[in-house]
């Protein structure tokens, strides 16, 4: 069975996006010192190194961050309004835990919004083309694995969903399917083991295959068994804490 190695060994040379890179809607020079602390907060839950459940201290934040209470307290409501955090009264913030509802929601529109994607795919003149970038995303995706490198194999496995609908130039869609894959993978995280089976990017060739035949029911058949064998490997969640201070490698 492969042990996939901490975050302290990402192989900068796959060329991981850092999921945050996906929903960044502002210019380096217009960042501001909240966009830091929400960015760093968010890579860490989705690189999941920050687990469903840890507790988010507000002065501890501050530490990490060397920034203002104001400064993480804006952070932390814009991350609990895309619901990457819970803020829950008089017990401060959590990072967030799907219950069974959620988890079901989430996967349906996962399906819909992808088989979506691939009908507007097929309808592009220039498709095999669009879908290079894919397929060299794939590529990496199976060497980021194949290394042990768990964190930039988690990124690419994310990424490649929502390049699908980038490419199609849209960018609302391709906000919400940022969305829906961030919050997947905070229900992955909270009920699956990451590394005990990993065949995703076999999967996400299959589907790129079918798309540069044109084979509409195949390609979306062949997504609806990949998001579906995803959510079938839910189980029971791990109740134990996390300590949250670890994803940030500073002590506290």
């Amino acid at each position: 069975m492969l042990h996939l190695t901490s975050h302290h060994d990402v192989t900068a040379s796959l060329e991981a996006p850092k999921a945050s890179s996906w929903r960044a809607s502002y210019d380096a020079s217009e960042r501001t010192e909240v966009d830091r602390v929400y960015d760093d907060i968010f890579d860490a839950v989705m690189d999941r190194r920050l687990l469903p459940g840890a507790k988010l201290t507000e002065a501890a934040l501050c530490k990490v961050f060397a920034c203002s209470r104001s400064t993480v307290r804006a952070a932390l409501s814009a991350l609990a309004h895309n619901k990457i955090v819970d803020l829950e009264p008089n017990r401060g913030a959590f990072v967030w835990q799907p219950d069974a509802k959620e988890t079901r929601d989430v996967f349906e529109m996962r399906r819909r919004m992808e088989c979506m994607i691939i009908d507007m795919l097929l309808a592009v003149p220039d498709l095999s083309a669009r879908l290079q970038p894919l397929y060299a995303m794939v590529a990496r995706e199976r060497q980021a694995f194949e290394r042990g490198d768990r964190v930039s194999w988690i990124r690419l496995s994310n990424a490649f969903h929502v390049e699908m609908a980038h490419i199609l130039g849209n960018a609302v869609l391709t906000e919400i399917m940022h969305s829906l894959c961030a919050r997947t993978t905070l229900i992955i995280a909270l009920h699956d083991t990451p590394g005990e089976s990993a065949c995703s990017y076999v999967e996400h060739e299959d589907i790129l295959d079918k798309l540069s035949r044109g084979e509409a029911d195949a390609a979306k058949g062949a997504m609806h068994h990949h998001l579906a064998d995803c959510e079938a490997r839910m189980d029971q969640p791990d109740k134990k804490p996390a300590d949250p201070w670890l994803a940030f490698s500073v002590k506290r």
